[in-house]
């Protein structure tokens, strides 16, 4: 179970009280997580999650808080920051940074279709037009300087064909940096995941994990939504479900041409992103009863994106 921090009812109940939402019912820890300890929450006033941030600096954390404030003010199904009787949002919990966040609806689903794809296409876009004429900085610690220094970092853990894959992707990175942050940008999720979306049915009822978000290129964003929602079990891209999100999302804000250009380097920038974090986990929590996502994923969609044969819906 990913609970980095284990916490005794006692503390929790202390922790909750200011916010005025009725006795503690009953909680418990989120396996799911892979970077930061999550809890459900049960209250006499409903149903709500606890995070305690375990990756990253404290003086961040009011930049996640604003833009799930202006998420939400876009009437966006996403979580955001409970404030106490006093108008606290960030508080400290166990010595680590903590929020809490209304529960939201539904469920994640395993099996993608194209209506979910479609669905969040859609969502993408509207998360991105909300932000887009007034970006919040924030600058991701995961970009293209710790893809190319990580890369070479990790190179000589590799065997020879994983060499020769991520070599000519730190290539590409080198030669298209320029290009690619000159990108039209705006606040992006970073990590648009099927664990990070809730359904009920086809309908998406909500966005959460917002611990990656960052300013950046919004065509970064589609290619790391891409790549997990519709690929299929050899980590091909899946033609009718990336045309749903493709499509969807472009109906919103239609791509521009530097986008279509940098399109196919992009889906596979976001392949190298997850397969070198997934990498360093593996590493750094190898025999801990941590969630680890499996790095090969990565490297099969990778291997995969060196031919695209779905380009970006762009109209001349």
């Amino acid at each position: 179970m990913s609970v980095f921090t284990p916490l005794a009812r006692p503390e929790l109940e202390t922790f909750l009280a200011p916010y005025g939402l009725g006795r503690l019912l009953d909680f418990q820890g989120i396996a799911a997580g892979s970077e930061n300890t999550n809890f459900f929450i049960s209250l006499e006033r409903g149903e709500f999650v606890l995070t305690l941030v375990e990756r990253g600096p404290v003086q961040e954390m009011p930049f996640f808080i604003q833009l799930l404030d202006v998420l939400h003010d876009a009437d966006l199904p996403v979580p955001y920051a409970l404030r106490t009787t006093d108008g606290q949002a960030l508080r400290e919990l166990a010595g680590k940074p903590a929020l809490l966040q209304p529960r939201l609806a539904g469920k994640h689903i395993k099996q993608a279709n194209a209506q979910h794809c479609a669905q969040v296409g859609e969502l993408l876009g509207h998360l991105h037009l909300a932000t887009r004429d007034n970006v919040i900085e924030r600058k991701t610690d995961r970009g293209l300087d710790w893809m190319q220094a990580e890369g070479m970092q990790l190179m000589p853990h590799l065997d020879a064909v994983q060499q020769a894959l991520l070599q000519g992707s730190l290539e590409e990175i080198t030669q298209g940096k320029a290009k690619i942050l000159a990108l039209p940008q705006a606040n992006i999720h970073a990590d648009l995941f099927r664990d990070n979306a809730m359904f009920e049915g086809t309908h998406l009822t909500g966005l959460i994990d917002f611990y990656n978000a960052c300013s950046g290129p919004m065509l970064y964003d589609v290619a790391i939504a891409l790549n997990d929602w519709c690929s299929d079990d050899t980590g091909a891209i899946d033609g009718p479900r990336a045309r749903a999100l493709l499509g969807a999302y472009a109906a919103l804000r239609p791509f521009t041409a530097a986008e279509a250009e940098l399109w196919p380097t992009m889906l596979r920038i976001a392949c190298v992103r997850f397969w070198l974090s997934r990498l360093i986990a593996a590493e750094s929590f190898a025999g801990q009863d941590v969630l680890i996502h499996d790095p090969m994923e990565f490297q099969q969609r990778l291997a995969q994106r060196q031919q695209i044969q779905t380009p970006l819906p762009f109209a001349l």
